[in-house]
């Protein structure tokens, strides 16, 4: 037998006995269980990672009786604001219903069903149709509000008074071109802590002739106010 085939032969053995150890090693002899090796087992047993989706895409979900809501105020006179409350977008420039001025919806604060959303223009608008809505805005309702470009300019006495007893703590500041976002009640006793507030200022103005948008984000007990 030439010297070829006896290395053929012997690396045949050689794999044959090689394969009868490893099953003889990790199944056993009734053919019931399997046992990998440890650096098999090791996948089997890793953690799956949980990706936790958050309504309305917030940083952490909210506890149980409590609405989750994001508002983000328009960006300079491009970009339009965002108004989402329980993962539902009531207002954005997508759905193509805000708008220069102040955004506004309304939610009922227990079932958190949306009431409605409107839009006023703060720059030519006539400032009677905001003063009516306001006024008429109903017990328990839920108030979120965004400002875009500018939401300032035709604000008078009257309607500063009114979105003060919603919570506010800036609508006696509201000017030309500031950013603005809240959430707040109807005859809320105390102010709200859901506002934020940037006032149009040349030195300091992130665009050019408006200052950052501002993003407002939480969570809101069901009938708090």
């Amino acid at each position: 037998m030439r010297v070829s085939g006896v290395l053929r032969l012997l690396a045949l053995i050689f794999a044959l006995v090689t394969t009868w150890i490893f099953i003889h090693s990790y199944v056993s002899l009734d053919m019931k269980t399997i046992r990998l090796p440890r650096w098999l087992a090791g996948f089997s047993s890793a953690k799956k990672i949980r990706v936790v989706k958050t309504k309305c895409g917030l940083s952490k979900p909210c506890p149980n009786d409590f609405f989750a809501f994001k508002i983000s105020s328009g960006a300079a006179n491009v970009v339009g604001p965002t108004v989402c409350f329980e993962n539902l977008v009531i207002m954005s420039p997508v759905k193509n219903n805000v708008g220069r001025g102040l955004n506004i919806a309304l939610v009922n604060g227990t079932t958190g069903m949306v009431l409605t959303q409107k839009y006023f223009d703060m720059y030519s608008g006539d400032i009677k149709l905001l003063e009516k809505f306001l006024q008429e805005i109903p017990e328990g309702a839920l108030v979120l509000v965004a400002s875009y470009d500018d939401p300032g300019t035709k604000m008078n006495d009257e309607t500063r008074k009114l979105l003060s007893s919603l919570g506010s703590s800036y609508a006696k500041q509201l000017g030309f071109r500031d950013s603005w976002v809240f959430l707040g009640a109807k005859n809320l006793k105390d102010k709200s802590p859901f506002e934020q507030f940037l006032k149009n200022n040349p030195g300091t103005n992130k665009y050019d002739g408006w200052p950052e948008l501002l993003e407002l984000e939480g969570c809101v007990p069901r009938k708090v106010f």
